[in-house]
């Protein structure tokens, strides 16, 4: 497991403590529809941390092409209809560029700046010219608002329970996911970015913002500085 992250719960445990079952079940959301929304019709995307594939399908279904890579392969072994690579990402160098790359579940609040640094080097390495980079943020009081809790329609409910600094601007935060027949915890490590500082995360990794696709900013679309 990896320094910082834990996971509980039935089914295998990822490094980062993710469920494998848990991916499996939870609803989809309307990622997908804020990604179509965003890029060309029939675009080349690849799907950075695309675990069992929860976005994949959906994202197939609309003429879509995906390259989804994670580095869990019991993650991959449910992806169904795209071309599957496991690896970690920040280290993922393909040799081939994309009209889409998307780095969704916050990834890029990674708590250890060298793996974020990372991870937004291997968007900025495989995303063509003319082309775009999808980041999901956190939003901007997910490490304040806490405890809270969100009941979705499919039976889910979502409790933040705490997020705790642990040092240089890092909080371990404590998640619980709670189906009527399961439950499962994670515990993982986020550095929270104000606007100004994910700005400059892109920056240094030769990435500039486009544009904002929501109004909470969480959804960004990113290109390459000219």
């Amino acid at each position: 497991m990896r320094e910082g992250h834990e996971g509980t719960g039935p089914g295998p445990i990822t490094p980062d403590g993710c469920a494998v079952e848990l991916y499996t079940r939870l609803p989809v959301g309307d990622e997908p529809d804020i990604v179509a929304a965003a890029v060309p019709a029939g675009a080349r995307i690849l799907e950075l941390g695309s675990g069992v594939g929860r976005m994949t399908r959906p994202l197939l279904e609309r003429g879509f092409t995906v390259t989804a890579v994670d580095e869990s392969p019991e993650m991959l072994e449910h992806v169904r209809g795209a071309r599957t690579i496991c690896s970690p990402i920040e280290v993922l160098d393909l040799g081939e560029t994309f009209d889409v790359v998307m780095l969704a579940s916050f990834l890029v609040h990674a708590g250890d700046i060298e793996v974020r640094r990372g991870l937004l080097r291997a968007c900025a390495r495989h995303v063509a010219d003319g082309g775009c980079v999808l980041i999901q943020r956190e939003g901007e009081d997910y490490h304040t608002n806490v405890p809270r809790e969100r009941v979705d329609p499919s039976g889910l409910t979502i409790r933040i329970l705490s997020g705790e600094p642990v040092g240089d601007g890092v909080d371990s935060v404590h998640v619980e996911y709670e189906f009527p027949d399961a439950t499962w915890t994670q515990t993982f490590l986020s550095r929270a970015l104000s606007r100004e500082e994910f700005e400059e995360a892109l920056a240094e990794a030769g990435l500039v913002v486009d544009r904002y696709l929501t109004e909470d900013r969480i959804w960004v679309r990113a290109v390459p500085r000219t």
